[in-house]
């Protein structure tokens, strides 16, 4: 996704829907020295319970009713779970953003410049 800046919404729409099968470069797109924001999703690692999703201590070994587990999932009053309360469920697969990246340099098609990766010129 790309944010387009400038004019009216008409006029954004028209200048989107003219790229439309076009093929775009990413040198028109980005610059060099630029800094840009990534968006991305993690590494999807499925249900995990709060041992491995939290790090959680285990319990001792002759503990009843399983040993990976949280002791004491909160106190009577509020009679209710604490949302700070580690609990198993998703992990992984979370939106992430990363702030700040340079682009250091854009390089170009194989075709357009075979010597394209040399580091000497």
């Amino acid at each position: 996704e790309i944010q387009i800046n400038g004019g009216t919404t008409a006029a954004k729409v028209d200048f989107a829907t003219g790229l439309f099968e076009q093929e775009v470069k990413v040198a028109d797109v980005f610059s060099q020295d630029e800094m840009i924001d990534v968006i991305g999703a993690t590494k999807g690692k499925g249900f995990n319970g709060v041992v491995t999703r939290w790090g959680v201590t285990r319990l001792a070994r002759k503990s009843h009713r399983g040993l990976r587990k949280v002791a004491c999932i909160g106190s009577w009053h509020p009679a209710r779970v604490q949302f700070q309360v580690p609990r198993s469920g998703q992990r992984g697969y979370h939106h992430r953003t990363e702030i700040n990246k340079k682009i250091y340099r854009i390089g170009k098609a194989v075709k357009d410049d075979p010597n394209n990766a040399m580091t000497e010129n």
